[in-house]
């Protein structure tokens, strides 16, 4: 067949159905990197492209927000706080993995997080009773695994370079166990796929070190660690840290979304971060220590404890960012791993079958297989070109010849002397004759004594496209083929033979993130009830001296009270207490000390209908299920937040409720809610308490509870301050009722009585005291205007001398075994007992 017939999109097309990301795949290219127009750019194993739109929101982020130093504490910097810890556990969802398993330690780059395992691992030199720590990677590592050696001879450790080979064919039977007599640590370094060849290597080689049946595990007793080198793996494959639990994972974020630079991260193990001890202890990594005496306690949190001084937060947030994009564009590592693999398949079958006019190859490609599935062959092709004669046409030649056309190609031994002395046949004492000869690593000279230093290495990033390949192609028959062109065609039928039964074998899923069943209420008009977020209940109709008058839930944190009179109790508290949260663009968790806003939202639960209203003056109504069904909850994205420094597990409620939200907040917000498989237990454990109490969303209890004679009293605090000259008015008492923000409002009682009391009985509900509740300036906002003012936090630290608490919290004792403690209802007479 004819070569300019092969380079066809439907010759591609019947070769590999694995194109895209559903839509046209130019209209992204026109939207997102319209800046590459007549660039062929295929270096991206050396780093990514980045979306126009990953800067652009990322801009808009850096704009509308102020970033602190996430080291201090007050609000612009607890904003920082929570948006790089969101995007901690974004980087671990990423890799199918959480908190409890592992953590992020954030780095310059790829080779600072190898550079910090090897500064920290325990290396044991030998002694007399015990073997001394062995050091060992594969030879085709990158120059930053292989430079470790430098820090690893020099404890003392052997060092034990290891063929891909060696591994399995020395390896054992059977797994060996563990080791209960000798403890020295070993440390096993391999990558996921070769930045040379894109080979990728069995992930399974992880439990096999680790249970040592492979080698050289197998044969050295002591305890195996194992360092996965993902930097070339991540960029267009997934990683599920489920299937290969490696110890230590190393990453660059360039390589995955373009930007930002100079960022990566280490991602530790948690049962295997123990073992690494630093010396160096810089900013924000120690618990305590003194400057006069050699004392020093580390930081309990991994994170906090490796990484020294302030970390590149701004940068950080730019990842949050990248994910967004990538998921947006191409919906996920799956649909990249495809469509990436498609295009080096294809530009290897056609490159290694043409020839020049006298049948000679034209291209000397370096692989170990012959890109027969994703799972082994990642999606970089490397070569040298040859000449009619057979003769190796040198990399620097290629290159400046590509560079003519506008294709952008990467040329030498890619910082992997291993692969490269071992696809191109270079000795020891040739790479040190080349040496002498003049060359050096990243320089011109690819050819010594007529043999090649380098190579030409070509590689496809989620944005390539079939026109990358064509014109690639076409370049490589224009300017290095013998005319007239011709194709080995038995070769190319072998290829295809090859790989066909892999062609239906890997499917294309692509995952979207759908909405789940919302509904709408038509019209804009709502009723008193709808809109009134707390009731005007008349204090003087209590009927006993210990009442409850008030029962307020809050659906979405944060947001307006929904007033109920009679209302089930659940395992966490008043039922749908606190359910939902809103969270900005980064994943953050908005409250009114940052939005306060959200206060005018006034979110009502019908229970009948089995419906969240969202409502806002302004705004449509609109209906969010209470309860996600089977079918609908395996639609929605399971995410993680952070909840009063405590990690939450949440499901996305959709796109309508998303987009309702950022319409009435001006900014990019979404709806999530607790995910009903995740539990998370109360910091305020009452005392005595035999078990722990599982939250909601909500910061420290189940419920919280003010009195009414306390209220009264913080109010003639505030009238006796109140200056004239300010002009301010006096508020009254349900205004003030609002802004703390209870659950439970009680009347017959002392000011502060409650601060004393143990526990107490709400009709047929017992409740333990777990606690008083200590205010901040969310006080000061108006619940039904959405100002602030600096009352009642003022008078109320008047009044208490500086301890800003107010109102109670509470946990309710189920009984053993019940999921339900039945209903609470306004107006019911309260039992209790104080303290003094």
């Amino acid at each position: 067949m004819d070569f300019q017939k092969l380079c066809t999109f439907n010759t591609f097309k019947r070769w590999w159905s694995h194109y895209g990301y559903g839509e046209n795949i130019q209209d992204v290219i026109e939207k997102e990197f319209k800046r590459t127009k007549g660039i062929t750019y295929l270096d991206h194993a050396a780093t990514t492209l980045y979306p126009e739109s990953l800067v652009r929101d990322y801009f808009q982020d850096i704009s509308r927000n102020v970033y602190g130093n996430p080291h201090s504490h007050h609000p612009s910097s607890r904003l920082t706080h929570d948006t790089v810890e969101r995007v901690r556990y974004r980087i671990l969802q990423h890799f199918n993995t959480t908190p409890d398993e592992y953590s992020v330690i954030f780095t310059s780059g790829c080779t600072a997080a190898l550079k910090l395992v090897a500064e920290s691992f325990p290396w044991s030199p030998q002694s007399e009773s015990e073997a001394g720590s062995l050091f060992c990677y594969f030879t085709d590592s990158h120059t930053s695994v292989v430079g470790m050696r430098g820090l690893t001879s020099a404890q003392g450790a052997v060092v034990l370079p290891v063929s891909p080979q060696e591994v399995e064919n020395r390896a054992k039977d059977e797994a060996q166990g563990e080791d209960v007599i000798c403890q020295t640590a070993h440390l096993f370094c391999y990558p996921a796929q070769s930045n040379f060849s894109g080979r990728k290597y069995p992930l399974s080689h992880v439990r096999g070190i680790q249970t040592k049946r492979l080698y050289p595990a197998c044969d050295h007793q002591g305890r195996w660690f194992v360092l996965l080198d993902a930097a070339s793996h991540v960029s267009c494959s997934p990683l599920n840290l489920q299937e290969c639990p490696a110890d230590f994972i190393p990453v660059s974020f360039y390589k995955m979304f373009g930007f930002p630079t100079g960022l990566g991260a280490l991602i530790v193990r948690n049962n295997a971060a123990g073992i690494l001890k630093k010396n160096y202890f810089g900013g924000g990594t120690a618990a305590a220590y003194l400057s006069g005496e050699d004392y020093y306690v580390p930081a309990a949190n991994i994170s906090d404890r490796f990484e020294d001084g302030t970390v590149s937060f701004l940068d950080i947030i730019a990842v949050n960012h990248g994910f967004e994009a990538l998921d947006r564009i191409t919906g996920g590592m799956h649909n990249i791993q495809q469509h990436t693999f498609g295009l080096a398949r294809y530009t290897y079958m056609l490159l290694s079958s043409v020839c020049h006019g006298n049948g000679r190859p034209v291209a000397q490609i370096y692989a170990e297989g012959q890109f027969e599935s994703p799972s082994t062959q990642g999606a970089i092709l490397n070569f040298n070109l040859k000449d009619s004669h057979g003769q190796i046409i040198g990399y620097s030649q290629v290159d400046r010849m590509a560079s003519l056309y506008n294709i952008h190609v990467r040329t030498g031994c890619f910082c992997n002397t291993g692969a490269c002395q071992s696809f191109l046949g270079i000795s020891n004492e040739q790479i040190k004759r080349n040496l002498q000869a003049g060359h050096v690593c990243g320089d011109s000279l690819d050819l010594v004594e007529g043999q090649p230093t380098g190579s030409v290495r070509v590689s496809f990033g989620y944005m390539s496209t079939f026109e990358d390949c064509q014109k690639f192609l076409n370049f490589v028959s224009e300017c290095f083929v013998e005319k007239p062109v011709t194709v080995d065609q038995v070769r190319l039928e072998k290829l295809k033979a090859a790989t066909a039964a892999s062609h239906g074998v890997y499917e294309d899923i692509p995952i979207r993130i759908t909405n789940g069943e919302i509904c709408k209420v038509d019209g804009k008009e709502k009723s008193t009830e709808a809109l009134r977020g707390f009731g005007h209940r008349d204090s003087n109709s209590q009927g006993g001296a210990y009442t409850l008058t008030n029962i307020y839930i809050y659906p979405i944190k944060s947001c307006g009270a929904f007033e109920v009179q009679d209302w089930p109790v659940g395992p966490l508290g008043l039922r749908y207490d606190r359910s939902w949260m809103v969270v900005n663009g980064n994943g953050v968790c908005l409250s009114q000390k940052r939005e306060r806003r959200l206060c005018l939202i006034r979110p009502e639960v019908h229970l009948p209908s089995n419906k969240l209203l969202l409502q806002a003056s302004g705004m449509d109504t609109i209906l969010v299920p209470l309860e996600n069904n089977t079918q609908t909850h395996t639609n929605y994205r399971v995410c993680q937040s952070k909840v009063c420094g405590d990690r939450v597990e949440t499901v996305d409620c959709g796109d309508e409720a998303a987009s309702w939200l950022s319409d009435f907040l001006g900014q990019p917000c979404r709806l999530i809610r607790q995910s009903p498989d995740f539990t998370r237990d109360t910091k305020k454990k009452p005392i005595g308490a035999a078990t722990t109490t599982s939250l909601s969303l909500v910061n420290e209890a189940q419920y919280l509870m003010i009195n009414r004679a306390s209220v009264e009293l913080i109010q003639k605090v505030m009238s006796s301050r109140q200056d004239d000259s300010e002009g301010d008015q006096l508020l009254d008492t349900q205004n003030v009722i609002s802004r703390f923000r209870a659950n439970l409002v009680i009347a017959g009682v002392e000011p502060f009585e409650e601060d004393n009391w143990p526990h107490l009985i709400i009709g047929n509900t017992r409740f333990v005291v777990a606690g008083q509740c200590g205010r901040c300036q969310m006080i000061g906002v108006d619940q039904e205007t959405g100002g602030r003012t600096k009352e009642p936090l003022m008078s109320l630290s008047a009044y208490r001398n500086g301890k800003v608490t107010f109102g109670v919290y509470l946990t309710h004792q189920l009984p053993e075994g019940s999921t339900e403690t039945g209903i609470l209802s306004a107006g019911s007479l309260i039992q209790t007992q104080s303290l003094k």
